[in-house]
């Protein structure tokens, strides 16, 4: 069998009326993808505007991507790095205290290539409180991450992290324990 993208089909898949995701891309064009550091208050308000949770004291960095804020939850005292990319094609959720720094990656769909026609699948991501998703990191879809657990620069996560534990490489495994000193 070889595939035939010439099929492929994504009728099945609607993230969102046409009027609200092109709204969206104008907003997220002019206050998130710029490389003005416009305030990360303003950013929350459009991101609730759009339906998403976000917490208190949550800073936004600049040229942060995220596609549909109506899929992202976000808790207390959150850090979202420079060009930072949410590809949410599922729920993406992360709990207080995560950071993800410059240029991470949270990647929740996928195609089939088992399936002729390539299918478009798609998984939630949650990172649990105290995670920390390093510069240039990739979270696949489906992946849950344990409490403050750590992907290293440039670090591919496919499965899920067990909690305090810090991992690189790709994929991703586990290279010591997370101790964290006061």
């Amino acid at each position: 069998m070889k595939s035939d993208l010439a099929s492929y089909n994504n009728n099945g898949y609607n993230p969102g009326s046409i009027f609200k995701r092109t709204t969206w891309y104008i907003i997220h064009s002019c206050f998130f993808k710029s490389a003005w550091n416009i305030s990360s208050t303003f950013k929350i308000m459009w991101l609730r505007v759009f339906g998403a949770s976000v917490g208190k004291q949550v800073t936004i960095k600049s040229r942060v991507s995220i596609k549909y804020p109506w899929k992202l939850s976000v808790g207390n005292h959150c850090w979202i790095g420079e060009g930072v990319w949410i590809d949410n094609l599922d729920q993406v959720t992360l709990e207080d205290h995560v950071c993800l720094s410059q240029g991470a990656f949270l990647e929740s769909g996928n195609h089939n290539y088992n399936s002729k026609k390539f299918d478009l699948m798609t998984a939630p991501i949650y990172l649990k409180q105290g995670t920390w998703i390093g510069a240039k990191a990739l979270v696949g879809p489906g992946v849950t991450t344990g409490s403050h657990a750590v992907l290293s620069l440039g670090a591919v996560a496919t499965k899920d992290l067990e909690p305090h534990t810090v991992y690189g490489g790709n994929p991703a495994i586990a290279i010591h324990e997370r101790k964290i000193s006061k």
